[in-house]
């Protein structure tokens, strides 16, 4: 994600303008690595949380509180102690560096003005929030850091703070076109990655970006680019550094298939406008993205359990049906066995006492065939042993032809399930797929456990002719959405071979646009297993074509009457009712 330079100086702008000038109402420390400071300004109440978290550091405003321990940890106390009730002066970012400083004055214990810095570096597995006296020395941290730990920087108490500078990188707001030019061109390699490897506070979004907006291919060698397009390069990222220097951020959100992917502070065009969503402030875009991405995060983790169940009964079926597959092909020789019978039966007066085998015209083909014999039995016991083989390949044949089905359909069934957990996006949606393995004999009820209470619902959109389209989260809203939702003119879509949830739009008693019928392809197509694939085929038909066999698993129809069209998943431009 692009947590840059250019993410932290939109940031600092919010910030600035929010809380310069403003005192320091309260402090807490949530979490270990997290602060949670309250500021007071200009009539209003402000919350702004900074967290060093190795894996996801953030400073952003927000409005939303969090609940301290009981005893607050040391280096909450050393900062009430120091600046609480402490004005803030000045929030600065050393050139383009994720570093935020906070300049705060306060009154020390004589009553006089002093001030001290709190600075938040926000440099992933290294992130720290370090706390300092006006010279520059180091009071305490939030993380501790010794030699031992690092080699680069101690971060201790006693210490002067100083910012580790480990890569030869330039300040893009100050670098000349000679210096650009000297940067980006001194080698060979792709441009993107002479962008941000050359330049502080560039992310791999950004110097894809620069490049989009250059015209040119970001994963074209630097070797490559003539003067024109050198010069185009440069002046991209000349115009777009004036853009973070002036403060004229765009934050913008993209997603792909409805989950966030990446974000910035400045608008990234190189993605379509239906897969961008813009922004006005930077900490909102930032609480939005990692709630978004936590929500998604827990539905996996909560639905682990589950999908281990379900792999693991799907794993055990599949085997199941290999095996009874191999031993249908074993039965394919009985009709052999029965033709060996009726011969004997026909010619096997002629068979000399002790012969080892016999050759016999077989009548349903007018070819002679050579039929093994076992010496030690007459014809007829060889018959006899022959029908003997037949009709118990037979009825191997008749058990298995009825199990293989039986088996297939619990495969189906389970790939079915599988999707579900796939596409399920909160945790009432889990609720529901549990239950229904719960119902299959998959899981166990816990005695006296009743059953839960049902709040999933399908998924609703609006298609691009203001027509409802409705998706099945699971195999039990597939039926309710089939056979109890749906009116008989109403059309149904599925993906076309493969697991996947019923979509029905409400036709009204209209005949429907393409266009609408286009959008239902799609929605067929994402939540399904076909989602992600260049073209996915669709079947779909009125309503009343489709049937539900008796006996048959939950989400399991058949339909003989049906078109069918090529579509992709993409469901980017669709409306979606919450």
């Amino acid at each position: 994600m692009a947590f840059d330079g250019i993410t932290i100086a939109n940031i600092r702008k919010e910030l600035d303008e929010a809380l310069t000038g403003g005192r320091i109402y309260k402090i807490a420390q949530p979490e270990p690595d997290e602060l949670l400071l309250t500021i007071k300004n200009n009539g209003t109440q402000q919350r702004v949380t900074l967290s060093a978290s190795a894996s996801l550091p953030l400073i952003y405003l927000t409005d939303k509180n969090k609940t301290s321990p009981m005893t607050a940890p040391n280096f909450c106390m050393l900062l009430r102690k120091h600046i609480q009730n402490g004005k803030i002066i000045s929030i600065s970012q050393p050139g383009m560096e994720r570093i935020i400083n906070f300049e705060i004055e306060h009154l020390d214990e004589m009553g006089d003005v002093c001030r001290k810095l709190l600075i938040v570096e926000l440099m992933g597995k290294h992130s720290n929030i370090i706390f300092c006296n006006d010279s520059g020395v180091i009071i305490d941290s939030i993380k501790h850091i010794s030699g031992l730990v690092s080699s680069v920087r101690e971060v201790l108490p006693g210490k002067e703070y100083f910012i580790p500078h480990t890569q030869d990188k330039l300040n893009p707001l100050t670098a000349s076109e000679a210096d650009f030019m000297d940067k980006v061109f001194a080698g060979s390699m792709p441009c993107f990655k002479a962008l941000y490897s050359g330049f502080t506070g560039l992310s791999p979004a950004i110097a894809h970006e620069i490049c989009y907006r250059a015209g040119g291919d970001a994963d074209l060698s630097t070797a490559a680019l003539d003067e024109a397009g050198r010069k185009a390069l440069y002046h991209v990222f000349s115009g777009m550094m004036e853009e973070v220097r002036s403060g004229s951020f765009s934050p913008c959100i993209v997603y792909e298939n409805r989950v966030p992917v990446e974000y910035a502070a400045l608008r990234l065009t190189s993605y379509p406008e239906a897969q961008r969503k813009d922004y006005a402030s930077i900490c909102a875009l930032l609480e939005d993205y990692y709630a978004e991405k936590n929500t998604v995060t827990r539905i996996r983790q909560r639905s682990s359990d589950l999908r281990r169940i379900v792999s693991t009964a799907l794993e055990r079926n599949v085997k199941k049906y290999d095996l009874q597959l191999k031993q249908m092909r074993d039965t394919e020789k009985k009709d052999k066995y029965r033709i060996y019978g009726e011969l004997l039966n026909t010619y096997g007066y002629g068979v000399e006492p002790g012969a080892k085998s016999m050759t016999a015209l077989n009548y349903y083909t007018n070819e002679d065939i050579l039929i093994p014999l076992d010496p030690t039995l007459t014809a007829g016991e060889n018959a006899k042993k022959y029908f003997d083989k037949y009709n118990k390949l037979k009825r191997t044949f008749e058990a298995l032809s009825q199990l293989t089905l039986e088996t297939k359909s619990e495969i189906e069934h389970l790939e079915s399930i599988s999707n579900a957990l796939d596409i399920a996006q909160k945790e009432e949606d889990l609720v529901q797929i549990k239950e229904e393995l719960i119902e299959s004999g998959y899981i166990r009820r816990k005695g006296g456990t009743k059953k839960v209470k049902i709040t999933s619902r399908p998924f609703h959109y609006v298609s691009s002719d203001g027509y409802d389209i409705y998706v099945g989260k699971n195999n039990y809203q597939n039926d309710e959405l089939t056979f109890k939702f749906a009116s008989g003119n109403d059309w149904w879509f599925h993906a076309k071979g493969m697991p996947g949830s019923h979509v029905v739009v409400k036709s009204r008693g209209d005949e429907l646009p393409d266009s609408t019928f286009e959008d239902a392809a799609r929605l067929a197509a994402h939540y399904s297993r076909g989602r992600g694939q260049e073209k996915v085929e669709i079947d779909y038909t009125e309503k009343k074509n489709v049937k539900k066999p008796g006996g048959g698993k939950p989400g399991f129809v058949v339909y003989y009457t049906n078109y069918s069209m090529m579509i992709d998943s993409d469901i980017s431009a669709l409306k979606q009712i919450e």
